[in-house]
């Protein structure tokens, strides 16, 4: 066998959601008689990374991410290419997509007709008790002149609360906005960029002008419809079983847990090839023609350093936030007492350490018996760095909180504490300009590929695209596009 005919050995690092994805589609290409010989290596035990899924009290825990967004396919056409069509679910949306934001102690219903942070209808707004007046006046004004004045120079970035101030004013921005935005990045807003964070209502105004009038427009079209789809999707036996399907379809011998790469070298000479030697903290050495980074960026960081040390910074400046999730189920009396609705948001002027609680088996059915409640948690995030202390403290100050707003002094039957340390990828103001300097630098290094929540996306349909497209630019194009499957 010559060179150019022997299998071109492709090592992924990394065995969450993006890392899984490269190998399966390596793994159909493999079989389908491609020249491709893959293998993953993760560190830890176990395999999905932030994703995680738990029983207890008849329950279906979610220990990361509980759902995915509808409008954004590939989670969805994966599931079903694996054999869990079925299983997809959208969420309990006939009751009104109902959510409550806690203002001065108590809980009020968000605004109807909002179109995720964009108010589709002016009336809900206008009446809303959330917002104070200053922005209301600030929400019609730019419904009626169709613009927002400021901005950045054209081509320039922005914050994502310069963004929305210039919109919608610091009412909406503080009230709403950022807590909707601190359950997905956790980060601030100052600091979050407009265009990788809210492109698509970036891109609203550059063709509408007014965010109002692009979101009323969008309204319009769909408000013909008997039964409007869920925002929000998930697997009924939950997002674990995803990763369970994944794993099945990739064999056993390559997988490698337990296996932590410790630093990259280069292999050959050949700057068009060169191949490269992955030292393991174990003392192993795996060779690899190809090298897929499934890892967080800080970690891809200090991998790509010794090959490339401006790479490895850009990588490195990528901040990161932590979360924490508390599971906690109750008994069914419980049920009664708490209010419609998917749950509350909690904005920072409350000076508490919740950043949003789901009352998940109103969210989704079969998430929890009749005579259970399931209750979710979350904390962390920019502005609560101190939140990884004990589990103990952690329950405790929930049980506090959830005490103070929600009047729930039941002692649970179960709870957990579920920690991401550097989990959340933040995108900062010019995250765009990094991503092309990046880009840049890869060039220089044939053969390394990125994947993950830190580049282009950081719901799960984002980073099983970005192992896709990982997959298919470390075979040449060898791995075929997605077919959709229904």
């Amino acid at each position: 066998m010559t060179i150019e005919d022997r299998p071109r050995r492709i090592l992924i690092v990394g065995g969450g959601i993006a890392g899984l994805t490269a190998a399966f589609r390596l793994g159909q290409a493999r079989r389908r008689g491609r020249p491709v010989d893959e293998l993953l290596l993760e560190a830890g035990d176990r395999l999905g990374g932030v994703i995680r899924t738990d029983q207890a009290e008849g329950c279906v825990i979610e220990a990361g991410p509980d759902s995915f967004l509808r409008e954004k396919p590939a989670a969805a056409a994966l599931a079903r290419e694996l054999g869990l069509g079925d299983s997809l679910m959208g969420s309990n949306d006939d009751g009104g997509r109902r959510t409550c934001i806690l203002r001065r102690g108590r809980l009020e219903p968000m605004p109807d007709g909002m179109m995720l942070m964009v108010p589709a209808r002016l009336a809900p707004v206008l009446k809303s008790p959330l917002i104070p007046w200053c922005s209301k006046w600030t929400i019609v004004r730019e419904w009626l002149t169709g613009r927002a004045p400021g901005g950045p120079p054209s081509g320039e970035d922005e914050s994502v609360s310069s963004f929305v101030t210039r919109h919608f004013g610091a009412g909406m921005l503080g009230t709403i906005v950022e807590p909707l935005l601190a359950g997905v990045y956790g980060g601030d807003s100052s600091q979050l960029s407009a265009r990788s964070v809210l492109g698509r209502f970036e891109d609203m105004e550059r063709r509408h002008g007014s965010l109002i009038r692009a979101a009323r427009a969008m309204r319009n079209k769909t408000a013909a419809s008997a039964s409007p789809e869920p925002i929000f999707m998930t697997l009924g036996e939950g997002l674990g079983s995803l990763v369970a399907a994944l794993a099945r379809e990739i064999e056993p011998e390559r997988v490698e847990l337990g296996r932590r790469v410790a630093r990259i070298e280069r292999a050959g000479s050949d700057a068009e090839a060169p191949g490269y030697r992955l030292m393991l903290e174990d003392g192993s050495v795996r060779e690899a023609d190809r090298v897929i980074l499934a890892t967080p960026a800080w970690a891809s960081a200090a991998l790509v350093e010794p090959l490339d040390a401006e790479l490895g910074d850009e990588l490195a400046a990528i901040p990161y936030s932590s979360a924490v999730l508390v599971a906690l189920v109750y008994p069914g009396a419980v049920r009664s007492r708490l209010p419609q609705g998917f749950g509350f948001l909690v904005p920072r002027a409350e000076g508490r350490r919740l950043l949003a609680c789901t009352f998940v088996h109103q969210k989704f059915q079969h998430r929890a018996p009749p005579d259970r409640a399931l209750v979710r948690c979350f904390l962390g995030g920019a502005r609560d760095t101190q939140v990884m202390a004990d589990d103990d403290a952690v329950l405790r100050t929930v049980r506090e909180e959830l005490d103070s707003i929600l009047g729930v002094r039941d002692e649970p039957l179960f709870a957990r504490v579920y920690r991401w340390p550097r989990s959340m990828a933040q995108y900062m103001v010019g995250h765009d300009r990094r991503m092309e300097i990046i880009r840049e630098h890869l060039q220089r290094l044939p053969g390394i590929y990125l994947a993950g929540n830190a580049y282009s996306g950081i719901g799960i349909p984002d980073v099983i695209r970005t192992g896709e497209a990982a997959a298919r630019e470390g075979t040449g194009d060898l791995v075929p596009e997605r077919v959709e499957v229904r």
